[in-house]
């Protein structure tokens, strides 16, 4: 990549700059769990993320602009616009789960939302809620409430933020159905662009920022079946690893079953064979 210069790494994407204004965002295979980067990579993950995140922003571009400029032939590989990014996650749940559900049990709210008494793991939230969380350079996003989000960006900010948030995720959910897939929360990241406009950026509703869930298999009471991390995630707390680096080595049938359930995502929501993304990536562009 001659014409790029490396300039920051994450734990799934390598970060180059094109030029003063355009990004190369390039999704790796790799795989983190509990934020630690596993030692086995999952074959095709990257590109798997890369053309749903391109299919998503095709989709739901009237709703709000986003970064994408193209996707490259390598299917993995996505041109953006540079944004000053937000200092916040954004986060949208729309069923009672993960540290959401963690909160309600011990509080009966989430991120100063008060919920309904009663409500059972898994069940879907009256409406959607906006929960941010802070971006954690090391260890894990913590939830934060609403005011304290308005104090990192800004009231008037932070409303932009949260309806923008809110109305991505209502219809990307109720395409999501009509797959049969429930995407139980997603974790959206909005930066400025450099006339100050508020712009979708990162991923958008990937199997590793969303909670994706059958919707043939839902039942409310207890976790869910997931076409997310969770299968890693649960191999790796059957192991009784520590948590901490180095993470466990990933056996072939886990790394196998893992790949099979990104690229089963990709094609649901997508309605495009991934061989045929695979042959032209631009096909998830529309």
């Amino acid at each position: 990549m001659p014409e790029a210069v490396h300039v920051g790494s994450g734990k799934i994407r390598e970060l180059y700059a094109l030029d003063d204004e355009r990004l190369l965002l390039v999704a790796s295979d790799r795989i983190s769990t509990f934020d630690v980067v596993l030692p086995t990579e999952i074959p095709d993950k990257g590109r798997v993320l890369t053309g749903l995140s391109g299919f998503w922003f095709s989709l739901l571009r009237e709703l709000v602009p986003n970064h994408m400029l193209a996707i490259r032939d390598d299917g993995r590989s996505m041109e953006c616009r540079k944004l000053e990014m937000l200092p916040i996650e954004c986060v949208v749940r729309g069923y009672l789960a993960g540290s959401g559900w963690k909160d309600y049990t011990a509080t009966g709210s989430t991120s100063g939302h008060a919920l309904p008494e009663g409500l059972r793991e898994s069940d879907k939230l009256p409406s959607p809620i906006f929960t941010p969380a802070t971006k954690a350079t090391t260890g894990h996003d913590e939830n934060i409430t609403r005011d304290q989000a308005a104090e990192l960006v800004g009231e008037a900010r932070l409303r932009e933020v949260e309806a923008a948030a809110i109305e991505v995720y209502r219809v990307a959910a109720e395409h999501a159905l009509g797959a049969g897939i429930i995407i139980a929360d997603t974790k959206f990241e909005f930066g400025l662009d450099q006339h100050g406009h508020l712009v979708l950026g990162d991923e958008a509703l990937t199997p590793d920022s969303s909670r994706f869930w059958p919707g043939d298999a839902y039942e409310p009471g207890r976790a869910q079946d997931s076409f997310d991390k969770q299968f890693v995630r649960d191999y790796c707390e059957s192991t009784g690893w520590d948590k901490t680096y180095p993470g466990p080595e990933l056996p072939a049938d886990v790394v196998q079953a893992t790949r099979a359930k990104y690229i089963e995502a990709f094609e649901r929501l997508t309605t495009i064979p991934f061989p045929a993304y695979l042959e032209n990536p631009s096909v998830v562009l529309g």
